[in-house]
């Protein structure tokens, strides 16, 4: 298995980042799974998850095979959620995208568990996520990690599934 390194995002590989994003796309769409388009993830929105400083990337031999974002925003429809955890110790992840040159390889899954390691050392309590229901790969990937599923919530694509892990 090949080493997965972490690192903060940098705003220089933005182009990098979004040529990764566009090529999943085209990858999900091949599989029926139109969960992302050319509305959303945007340029613009990637640019934004880098200038904040939370986008981070996991990269095997220099080259980036994952990118994912996590911070407290989120939609106003995660108020339906029935979470389990209450308190304010959580954080959210967002647009895990796997570079399609490295699907396959367990790249999501290696790449969560590294992020609740980390977050589990920082004093994070539980992590929040939607994830679209017509992607069997990623909720196939988050139930098997233990997520569970506490609510939905409706965005421009339709129903979402509100998900958390207690770490």
């Amino acid at each position: 298995m090949e080493k997965l390194i972490f690192e903060k995002g940098k705003v220089e590989d933005i182009e990098k980042i979004f040529k990764i994003f566009r090529s999943a796309i085209l990858e999900m769409e091949k599989n029926g799974i139109m969960q992302w388009d050319e509305i959303y993830p945007d340029i613009t929105i990637i640019e934004n998850d880098l200038k904040n400083e939370d986008l981070s990337v996991g990269k095997i031999n220099n080259e980036i095979a994952v990118a994912y974002t996590i911070n407290k925003n989120c939609f106003d429809g995660y108020i339906n959620g029935n979470w389990s955890y209450k308190g304010d110790k959580y954080i959210v992840l967002h647009r895990i995208c796997v570079n399609p040159k490295f699907q396959n390889n367990n790249i999501g899954s290696r790449t969560i568990t590294h992020i609740e390691g980390t977050l589990k050392k920082s004093g994070t309590e539980s992590i929040r996520l939607d994830a679209f229901p017509k992607n069997p790969y990623a909720i196939k990937m988050y139930q098997k990690l233990g997520y569970k599923n506490v609510g939905d919530l409706t965005l421009r694509k339709g129903a979402f599934i509100l998900m958390e892990k207690i770490l």
